[in-house]
């Protein structure tokens, strides 16, 4: 069993995810961060010389590459459930929990993050707030079609945010002692 974070960039996936998996005694993969690991260049340089198709296949690879992965939290990258096959195929990775945030809160976590300024291209030309507006109304109904489970992460401290997912985990997902 596995735990998939998805969820809007800012929402948390990577800081939670970490602590999560720390907390449960579990590995921690960042699937952008090992398709940038993997190749050798950021998310931003791969959207400019591959465009938007080419990251997403190598997004595609890197989640079929996780297929045999057991009791691991994988934060998923934002746009990965725009491609039906992934959409399948993070269902069959595990339990899947939406980290969800209002825009606004989004964007401000987002411009704060300077790494994330420079390692991340914009997906629309307006950028900024508008963006996460459009991104958001895109990209719920995908969210919310695998997520097993939903969880607000404003307010409230990273900490207790992954301790509250490993209390749902445990309440409904985890192996049973006889």
């Amino acid at each position: 069993m596995n735990l998939v974070l998805v969820g809007y960039r800012g929402s948390g996936k990577s800081t939670i995810g970490a602590i999560l998996a720390k907390q449960l005694g579990w590995s921690f993969i960042d699937v952008d961060i090992l398709i940038a690991q993997h190749s050798g260049r950021t998310i931003a340089e791969l959207f400019a010389e591959e465009g938007e198709s080419g990251f997403r296949k190598r997004e595609r690879d890197a989640c079929q590459s996780l297929r045999r992965s057991k009791r691991t939290v994988i934060a998923l990258g934002g746009g990965a459930l725009n491609e039906p096959e992934n959409r399948t195929l993070v269902r069959r990775l595990g339990k899947v929990v939406w980290l969800r945030a209002p825009a606004a809160i989004l964007w401000a976590r987002i411009s704060q993050d300077a790494k994330s300024a420079d390692d991340r291209p914009d997906l629309t030309s307006t950028g900024g707030l508008p963006e996460v507006e459009a991104m958001l109304e895109e990209r719920e109904p995908l969210y919310r079609r695998v997520a097993h489970h939903m969880v607000d992460t404003f307010p409230g401290a990273p900490d207790d945010i992954a301790a509250a997912i490993e209390i749902w985990y445990q309440a409904n997902d985890a192996p049973r002692s006889e």
